[in-house]
C-alpha cells in the first residue's frame, strides 16, 4: 500500500457487529491526524473522534489508521475533510448513527472544531 495515494473509502475494512441486537457506543480517537493546508501548502494537525453506533457492521481499526494516514498529502480544507471522513466511514459500515469531530491544532491564534453528524433514517 503506497501512503501517498489518495484515500478511498475501499481501504475501510469492516466486520460483523458482535452483539447486533444491543445498540452501544464505540469512540475512536485518532490525534495524529495531518493534512496539507490546500491555500498555504502547510501541515495542518488535528484530532478526529469518531462516535458511531454499529449498525451491521463495525470498522477494523488498522484499516481505519492507514486510510487516515493518506490524508498526509491531501490538500484539503478543515471542513471538506471532516465531511470526507464522516461520507466514507457511513458508506462502509452503515452506522445507525455516526458523529466525526476534527479539532485543529491553533494556527495564528485561531482554533477550530469541525463536527459533522449522520442518523440512519428509519
Amino acid at each position: 500500500m503506497d501512503p501517498t495515494e489518495a484515500p478511498a473509502v475501499e481501504q475501510l475494512e469492516t466486520f460483523p457487529n458482535p452483539r447486533p441486537g444491543r445498540e452501544f457506543a464505540i469512540e475512536i480517537v485518532c490525534p495524529e491526524f495531518t493534512s496539507v493546508c490546500p491555500k498555504t501548502g502547510h501541515p495542518d494537525f488535528g484530532t478526529i473522534t469518531y462516535t458511531y453506533t454499529p449498525g451491521p457492521l463495525c470498522v477494523e481499526l488498522k484499516s481505519l489508521k492507514l486510510y487516515l494516514h493518506r490524508f498526509r498529502t491531501q490538500g484539503i480544507f478543515y471542513e471538506q475533510v471532516t465531511n470526507r471522513l464522516l461520507d466514507d466511514f457511513v458508506a462502509a459500515c452503515r452506522p445507525v448513527r455516526c458523529k466525526v469531530v476534527s479539532v485543529w491544532t491553533p494556527r495564528g491564534g485561531i482554533s477550530t472544531t469541525v463536527t459533522c453528524t449522520y442518523e440512519a433514517k428509519g
